[in-house]
C-alpha cells in the first residue's frame, strides 16, 4: 500500500504538471490584463505595460514586503480593538514580530497556538492574505530569473506588480478554491463559528474557536503555509480527515513546484530543459521519500523493532509510511505543514527531514523558490563542468561569467551561514539553552532543526524547544528575513545580468543540459555541496544519536 500511495502521487503529478505548467506560462507571458487586475493596478498606482530593470523590480518587492510586515505587526498588536477578535488580547510584541516576518517571508513558522492567540480577522485579513501574496512573490522571482535566461540583450526582467497580481488571482486563488471544495467533500470542516467551550476530563474548560478551516488548510498545503488553525496542524481531523485527504494534501504540496519546470521550459523555448530540471527534482524527491520511509519502518531501538515500526508521534489513520511521505514532501518544499511529530522520528528519519531542508528545498522546493534554487544549482553545475574541461561555462546559450557565478555562490552561502551561526549562538548563550527540553545529540538536533527551518523559510518544527520566548522569536525572525530576502536580491541581480547577455551558438564543446548525464551531475553537485557544508553539524546531532 505504501508503494501504491507514492505511485499514485507520481502519476497524478505527471498528469497535472503539463496543463498547470502551460497555464502558468500563459499567465506570465500574456499581454492582456483582466478587469480585476486593472483595478488593482490603479489602486497601487502601477502602469502594467511598463517593465522594470532588476534594481527597480527588487526595490518594489522589498518595499511591498516591508509594508506587509509593518501592517501585519500592527494588525496583531491592535487585534483587541478590532471586530471578530473573539475577545483575545493583543499579541505580545516579540510574537507579533516573529509572526509578521514569518508569514511575509512565506515561512509561516508558528510559535503559538493559532486558535487561542488570534481572532478571525487577523487570521483571514492578515495571515491568510500573506499565505497567497508571499507565495506569489516567490513565483514572481522565479519567473523573473527565467526571463533573464530567455531574453537576449534586454535591460528589463518584467514588472513585479503584474507578476504578483497575476500569480495571486490566476494561479493561487483558483487552485485554493478548487482544493477547498475537494477537502470539504473529504470531511474537512468549513465553518465560521464563534468560540465554544467544552468541559475537559479534568473539570476545566478548553476554548475552541471555529474558522474557515478548509480554506486555510488548502492554502497551507499549496506550499504557502507551514502552520495551521489548530495547533496539531495536519494531524487534526478537522484539517486532515482521512487517508485520501492526506494523499490529496501531499499532492497540493507538490503540484505547483513540480509544474513550474514545465513553465520554465516553455518560456525559454526548450521544453526538454524543463524536463531535465523536473527530473533532478524527481530523483532527489524519490530518494528522500524512500530513505525516510525505510528509516521509520526499520527504526533502531527495542520498542520500534518489537512492533515493526516507529509509531510514536504518528496518527494511526495514516500509519508510518504515509506519514514519512508527508514528512519528506513538506521538508523538500517550503510548506512546513506536518501530519506527524518530526521530533519523535527515529534519529536517521529525523535526519532526512533536516537534510531535505539543507538541500535548499529544491526537490521540488517552495512555490517559486524551488525553481530558482534549482536553476542556481544548474548554473553552479555548468561552472564546475567548465572548470573540469577548461571551457567557459554556458547555460541555455548564455555565458556564465565571474559576476554570475559570484551571485550564485552568494545565494548558496546565505542559508548555511544563518543556520550554523544561529545554532552556534543558541548553544552558547543562556537564553538559548534554557529553552531546551532535551540534552545531548537530540537536543542539538532540535535547535539545528529550528534554525534550518527558519533560514530556509520552511516553517515546520522538530519540537522539544520552547521557541515562544523573546530571544528565539527575535533570532528566528531575523533568520527568516535574511534567509528570504538576501537570496531573492541575488537571484534578481543574476536575472538582470543574464538578460543583458547575448546568446552564443552551440558548438561541439557545449555541454548538453537536457540529457541524463546533466541530470546526474546536478544531483551530485547538490548533494555534495550540502554534505560538505552540513555534515559536521549532522554528525554531532542525528548521526551521533543514531549510532549511540
Amino acid at each position: 500500500m505504501a508503494a501504491l500511495f507514492v505511485v499514485a502521487l507520481v502519476v497524478a503529478l505527471v498528469l497535472v504538471h503539463k496543463p498547470l505548467g502551460d497555464h502558468m506560462y500563459r499567465v506570465y507571458t500574456g499581454v492582456r490584463h483582466s478587469r480585476a487586475e486593472r483595478v488593482v493596478y490603479r489602486l497601487v498606482g502601477v502602469r502594467p505595460e511598463s517593465e522594470q530593470r532588476w534594481p527597480v523590480y527588487a526595490r518594489s518587492l522589498l518595499a511591498f514586503s516591508a509594508v506587509s510586515i509593518l501592517f501585519l505587526y500592527a494588525f496583531q498588536r491592535l487585534q483587541d480593538k478590532l471586530f471578530l477578535s473573539l475577545g483575545l488580547a493583543p499579541v505580545p510584541d516579540h510574537v507579533a514580530w516573529n509572526t509578521a516576518v514569518s508569514f511575509v517571508t512565506n515561512t509561516n513558522w508558528q510559535a503559538y497556538s493559532g486558535e487561542s492567540t488570534m481572532g478571525h480577522l487577523v487570521q483571514m485579513a492578515g495571515l491568510a492574505v500573506q499565505n497567497f501574496v508571499s507565495a506569489a512573490v516567490g513565483m514572481a522571482v522565479a519567473v523573473a530569473l527565467v526571463r533573464g535566461l530567455a531574453r537576449d540583450g534586454a535591460d528589463t526582467i518584467g514588472n513585479f506588480w503584474v507578476d504578483l497580481v497575476r500569480g495571486t488571482l490566476r494561479v493561487l486563488l483558483p487552485l485554493a478554491f478548487a482544493g477547498a471544495i475537494v477537502l470539504v467533500v473529504g470531511g474537512v470542516v468549513q465553518n465560521f463559528a464563534g468560540p465554544h467551550t467544552i468541559t475537559t476530563l479534568t473539570g476545566g474548560t478548553q476554548h475552541l474557536t471555529g474558522g474557515p478551516v478548509a480554506s486555510q488548510e488548502v492554502i497551507k498545503e499549496l506550499g504557502t503555509n507551514g502552520g495551521g488553525f489548530y495547533n496539531t496542524n495536519s494531524a487534526h481531523p478537522f484539517e486532515n480527515a482521512t487517508s485520501w485527504t492526506n494523499w490529496f494534501e501531499i499532492l497540493l504540496i507538490l503540484v505547483i513546484p513540480f509544474s513550474l519546470p514545465r513553465t520554465f521550459g516553455r518560456m525559454v523555448g526548450q521544453v526538454r530543459q524543463g524536463y531535465a530540471i523536473a527530473a533532478v527534482m524527481g530523483v532527489i524527491a524519490l530518494a528522500s521519500v524512500t530513505l525516510t520511509t525505510v528509516f521509520e519502518l526499520h527504526g533502531a531501538a527495542t520498542v520500534p523493532q518489537a512492533v515493526g515500526a516507529a509509531m510514536e508521534g504518528k496518527d494511526v489513520r495514516f500509519g508510518v509510511a504515509d506519514s514519512a511521505t508527508f514528512a519528506a514532501a513538506t521538508t523538500l518544499t517550503s510548506t512546513g505543514a506536518v501530519d506527524s511529530f518530526h521530533d519523535s522520528y527515529t534519529p536517521f528519519g529525523g535526519m532526512m527531514t533536516l537534510f531535505n531542508m539543507m538541500l535548499g528545498e529544491v526537490a521540488p522546493g517552495g512555490v517559486g523558490s524551488g525553481l530558482y534554487g534549482m536553476l542556481i544549482l544548474a548554473l553552479i553545475t555548468v561552472f564546475v563542468a567548465g572548470l573540469m574541461v577548461g571551457r567557459t561555462p554556458e547555460y541555455l546559450g548564455k555565458k556564465i561569467g565571474a559576476r554570475e557565478i559570484k551571485l550564485a555562490s552568494l545565494y548558496f552561502l546565505v542559508t548555511p551561514v544563518l543556520v550554523l551561526t544561529g545554532t552556534a549562538v543558541a548553544m552558547a548563550n543562556k537564553a538559548g539553552l534554557a529553552a531546551m527540553l532535551n540534552t545531548g545529540p537530540h537536543g542539538l538536533s532540535e535547535i539545528l532543526y529550528a534554525f534550518t527551518s527558519a533560514s530556509n523559510n520552511n516553517g515546520s518544527a522538530f519540537g522539544g524547544v520552547t521557541v515562544n520566548t523573546p530571544w528565539y522569536d527575535v533570532a528566528l525572525g531575523l533568520c527568516m528575513a535574511f534567509g528570504r530576502f538576501l537570496p531573492i536580491v541575488f537571484v534578481l541581480a543574476l536575472a538582470g545580468s543574464l538578460a543583458r547577455r547575448i546568446p552564443v551558438p552551440e558548438s561541439a564543446g557545449t555541454l548538453p543540459t537536457h540529457r541524463p548525464q546533466f541530470v546526474g551531475m546536478v544531483v551530485g553537485v547538490t548533494i555534495i555541496l550540502v554534505a560538505l557544508t552540513f555534515l559536521p553539524a549532522l554528525a554531532l546531532g542525528p548521526i551521533a544519536e543514531g549510532l549511540s
